[in-house]
């Protein structure tokens, strides 16, 4: 029988949204296998007072992969702002939030509100409990908090999960497994892209899948994380935390970077990733590079539109 194809894209932060909006609009079967480490702003708050998975990335990525009405978008991506208890959460947390309450279990309650918002695919947390990222660094500290570890400024050595064994969704396994492709999504390459696939049995789908694994790489550096970074360095760190065959191709941005918009990262000490051509071939790495970004934003977001179409070219 005629299927469509089946596409896993894996992270967390702004970036997989991005490929998510585009992607949808595809004849595929997508899931998503999202990063629950965050610990700041209104996650943190309700991973504290109710020892849930933070619900911050899951939101962004019911919202993208949703087909509601956009005023019912707006309503779960509202922030609270006045100077109250809710100031500072979204309306999507706390249903998220209630769902778990009510249902008794986070995956349960995700389900239920993808169900509500007719969600376009499958979400999966990388776990269905509380779990904490650390990290450390070359001089040897340990830093614990997602949002921390980019504030002490100091090289990253590694970054590690606790408690000791997360146990990921069998659904999310067998996504993997069943994948004809897996995409990457571009992100904080240590607090949204590493937290998931860390995870020892998400690294072991990723080693004996069968489809073609992309790693959409960062347009820029970031600060506190990956600053001076090459492109092959970002691949690098995934081969020392999973395994150095978990890669098949990168992509990575080809086009002039207008100078306004340079002058305004190195405000932020970001800088465009270099891509190294001969170290990423070296590490039998297919290469696909082109103008992927949207030219019309002043903060560099990679272009839902352009990115979506390359990725599905590479669906055989």
């Amino acid at each position: 029988m005629d299927r469509n194809p089946k596409v896993v894209v894996i992270g967390g932060g702004t970036g997989m949204p991005v490929l998510i909006r585009g992607l949808k609009s595809y004849p595929i079967s997508m899931s998503a296998i999202v990063t629950v480490a965050d610990d700041g702003g209104s996650s943190g708050r309700l991973r504290h007072e109710m020892a849930i998975p933070a619900p911050g990335d899951i939101r962004n990525v019911i919202a993208a992969m949703s087909d509601a009405e956009p005023m019912i978008l707006d309503m779960f991506q509202h922030r609270f702002e006045n100077g109250n208890s809710l100031s500072g959460h979204s309306l999507g947390n706390l249903l998220l939030a209630a769902m778990s309450s009510i249902t008794g279990d986070f995956y349960q309650g995700i389900k239920e509100i993808s169900r509500v918002l007719n969600v376009k695919g499958r979400i999966y947390p990388i776990a269905n409990q509380n779990m904490f990222l650390h990290a450390e660094m070359e001089d040897g500290t340990i830093i614990t908090g997602e949002s921390k570890i980019p504030l002490v400024n100091k090289k990253i050595k590694r970054v590690f999960l606790s408690p000791d064994h997360i146990e990921p969704l069998p659904e999310a396994i067998d996504a993997i497994k069943e994948a004809d492709l897996i995409a990457i999504a571009p992100g904080s390459l240590y607090t949204s892209i590493l937290p998931n696939i860390i995870v020892p049995e998400i690294g072991k789908a990723l080693k004996e899948r069968t489809g073609k694994v992309v790693y959409v790489c960062n347009v820029m550096t970031q600060y506190g994380e990956t600053e001076g970074y090459t492109a092959a360095d970002h691949v690098q760190a995934i081969h020392e935390h999973v395994g150095p065959d978990c890669v098949d191709s990168i992509v990575v941005h080809n086009a002039p970077i207008e100078d306004d918009v340079q002058k305004m990262y190195e405000e932020e000490k970001s800088k465009p990733v270099v891509y190294d051509t001969e170290r990423l071939l070296q590490m039998g790495l297919e290469i696909i590079e082109g103008d992927i970004i949207d030219h019309s934003k002043l903060m560099l977001r990679h272009d839902t539109g352009k990115i979506a179409k390359l990725l599905y070219s590479l669906i055989e």
